[in-house]
């Protein structure tokens, strides 16, 4: 079902309720209908649909979809926790590239990552997906590698590091940026941190969860306040 909207539409997605919860916490309207809730928010000049998609990249992706055919937002922007598997400083970040780092070839040699979409054979090349410019919301920035997994092992964690120049993971950012790309949407995407991808992630996780999505919710609101307020060019400017 078609909605008509304005042009100031913003799509926020969240994997997890805790996540989209933390987003200008207690406002808007719910709509529960269907397999993702949503919530209207009035910020300024913009209407922000907050969407709980659910976890992993297929529902991120399917999410990014659903909203644009709906709603036909100027953005997309990903929010939530992350594990830490690098060592820049900070626990909440503005996400400058995404990656998928579960998206390859599995070869004697190894698994090969490549840019997702892109044939998975002859030369092994990564190419990220680029989030819109960052207007000024005071975070430190860094790139995500995104898959279909919970990284908990410190192995695992130091070779997407290391391979991908990634600081982060999760388990939705690229695919959502690889969406976007698809449909020459905007995208942005602000992460908390909860753990180390290691052993102890799964209680960390559980353990900092509250806390972290409110980090990134309080700097969304910061980047849709400056939207409203006109203190950036229009993303599609």
């Amino acid at each position: 079902m078609g909605t008509a909207m304005t042009d100031h539409v913003v799509a926020v997605l969240a994997a997890l309720p805790q996540e989209a919860d933390a987003f200008f916490p207690d406002e808007g309207a719910h709509d529960a209908r269907g397999w993702m809730p949503l919530r209207t928010i009035r910020a300024g000049a913009i209407t922000c649909i907050v969407a709980t998609h659910g976890i992993g990249k297929v529902h991120a992706a399917a999410a990014t979809m659903a909203l644009a055919e709906r709603f036909s937002p100027r953005l997309f922007v990903s929010i939530g926790t992350a594990g830490k598997i690098g060592r820049a400083p900070g626990d909440c970040f503005w996400l400058e590239s995404a990656v998928q780092h579960d998206y390859g070839a599995a070869n004697p040699d190894g698994f090969l990552p490549y840019t997702a979409g892109s044939w998975p054979m002859g030369p092994a090349t990564v190419e990220p997906f680029r989030a819109m410019p960052d207007p000024g919301v005071g975070l430190p920035h860094a790139r995500i590698a995104s898959g279909d997994m919970f990284v908990a092992c410190p192995d695992q964690a130091r070779s997407l590091h290391e391979g991908l120049a990634a600081e982060l993971v999760d388990m939705e950012t690229a695919a959502m940026a690889q969406a976007c790309a698809l449909i020459s949407t905007p995208w942005a995407a602000i992460r908390a941190t909860t753990d180390g991808a290691d052993g102890a992630s799964a209680d960390d996780f559980a353990i900092n969860l509250a806390a972290a999505a409110r980090r990134a919710g309080e700097a969304a609101e910061r980047l849709v306040g400056m939207l409203a307020d006109g203190l950036h060019p229009s993303p599609r400017a």
